[in-house]
Parts: C-alpha cells; structure tokens; sequence
C-alpha cells in the first residue's frame, strides 16, 4: 500500500456493517478510515500523513449501491466513480455519471469513492459542484445506530463537520427527471484535474435553474442571482426556449459573480485583474454558458 511501510499503520480493522465501522472509530479515535484510498494513500507516500490505524470500508455492501426513497436516490457512500458512470446511473443522476466518468484514469475511477471525494473536500473533487447544484444532504452515521442529515453544502463550508465516531454512510439527492450537465476544464488533454468545473441542473417542476462552480476556490460556489435571473427568461411552457443572447449574458453573469473585480482603489480606478484571473474567468463564462445552452437544447 506504500512504499513507506515501517512506518505504515499498525493497525487494521475490516468491519462489515456500517454501525461496525462507527463502533471502531469510536474506540480507535486516532485510526482514519479508507474506503478507495486514492487521497489517503498519496498523503501517506508523500509523508504527510501516518495514521495509527486504519478502518478499512471495503466490505461494507450496504454502502456500495443505491435505493429509492420518497422522490429522491439515496447513495451509499462507497459508490465508486466507474459504477457511478455506467447508463444505468447515468439515466438516474445525469451530471453525476458524468463528474464521476471525467474523475480521472481508470484506476482512480475504480477505486475513489463518492463519500471519499466529499470527505476530503478537494476543491478540484469533480463530484462536489454536482452535488452543491442538485443541494444534496448527507446521511451521517453515528454510534447506537443514530442517524442525522446535514446539507453537502454545510460540511464542505465547515458550518457543520463531522464529529469523532461519524462517518457519511449515504447522500440523499433528489430526483429531478431533467436535464443535467457537467462539465469541466483541466490544463492538458485527456482527464486530469479540474481548473474550473461547472454543474447546472433544471428543476421544471420549480422553474428553477441551479448552478455550482467547482475547482476556482475551496468549496463550489452557487451565483444565486444568476441563477434566478436567468430562470425568469426561459419560457418553461414553451420546450424551455431561451434567446441566444440570454446565454451568453449568463455565463458572464455566473463568472463575475464568481471571480469578481477587485475592489475599487482610493482614487477611485478599478484596478485590473492579473491575466491569468481573467483567463479563469473567461472560463468559467464558457463553461456556464455551454451548461446552460446542453441542458435547455
């Protein structure tokens, strides 16, 4: 598992039930569980990281499929990114098939898991911003069988983190029965880690459109004023058409809103941002422009 191994985890628990692996946190407070362990085990070659001990959750079949729950999918937590990426997912949660098949080469695909991507809160995880735009909420698992729900978009905000013995055993997203798009940049050909990532999902039934852009700071930010503004120009009785123009005037919405100018300086000038901010924001623009343009087409 590493090539550091005299100094690896001393010990390694292998429950089989979700309740199992809470209880072994609970008496293990310094062991670190590991599902995939595609960011664990970079941390731990790295040096980075020596955990005491390590609760593996690799035999727990309850959290690696899927049920159906009153309008909504519930996802076990050790969903990996190539069973999420398979039609029949991707005829259930659209934009989450597609972050899951753009998560990288295929050992990373095979391995990472859905509830390691929200747990390590990378800002490039490519399956954060789908969730942030579908506004999923996290089943967590406590000790004695407790259960509570807390918004995605709270944990990674760190307005309410996980405590000692918890861990995310499901994510509840509701089913829209919509269109869904996802859609990323990275610096080079092929997959590869996201320089910005765009989630936008319509919810008809609301007459909503929910936009989330990932990878630019450290948690996807939602442009809750585009979002509504845009949703008030499509004629949603009418196969959702749009003007050309509202698309693109959306995309620089959603970019400014995201990467905005900087402060006025005290003459009065706005100074400009660095280029290379303005190539983010250009972007960013693209990328919601396209997202919004899929997903009404």
């Amino acid at each position: 598992m590493t090539t550091h191994a005299p100094q690896a985890a001393q010990a390694v628990t292998l429950p089989a039930t979700l309740d199992e692996a809470v209880e072994a946190l609970a008496a293990l407070p310094a062991a670190v569980p590991v599902a995939g362990g595609t960011d664990l085990m970079t941390a731990v070659n790295s040096g980075q990281l020596r955990p005491a001990a390590l609760v593996g959750l690799g035999r727990i079949s309850e959290i690696r499929g899927w049920q159906y729950q009153d309008g909504h999918a519930l996802l076990g937590a050790g969903l990996t990114h190539a069973r999420m990426g398979r039609p029949d997912f991707a005829a259930l949660i659209p934009a989450l098939a597609a972050a899951a098949r753009a998560a990288g080469p295929p050992q990373i695909r095979n391995a990472g898991t859905l509830g390691g991507n929200i747990a390590s809160a990378a800002p490039t995880g490519d399956a954060l911003p789908v969730l942030a735009a579908l506004e999923a909420t996290l089943v967590i698992a406590g000790r004695a069988g407790a259960r509570r729900e807390i918004p995605v978009s709270h944990l990674l905000a760190g307005v309410d983190m996980l405590r000692g013995g918890e861990l995310i055993g499901y994510v509840r997203v509701p089913l829209l029965h919509a269109p869904q798009v996802f859609l990323k940049a990275t610096g080079r050909t092929g997959p590869g880690r996201a320089v910005a990532s765009v989630a936008l999902v319509l919810d008809p039934a609301r007459r909503g459109v929910r936009c989330a852009v990932g990878a630019i700071a450290p948690m996807p930010l939602r442009p809750l004023e585009a979002e509504h503004w845009v949703a008030q120009l499509i004629d949603w009785d009418n196969n959702r058409a749009i003007v050309p123009e509202a698309l693109t005037a959306f995309g620089e919405y959603v970019a400014a809103a995201c990467i905005p100018d900087q402060a006025p300086a005290e003459d009065g000038s706005v100074p400009q941002l660095p280029p290379a901010v303005l190539h983010l924001r250009r972007t960013v623009a693209a990328l919601a422009r396209r997202a919004l343009g899929r997903a009404l087409s």
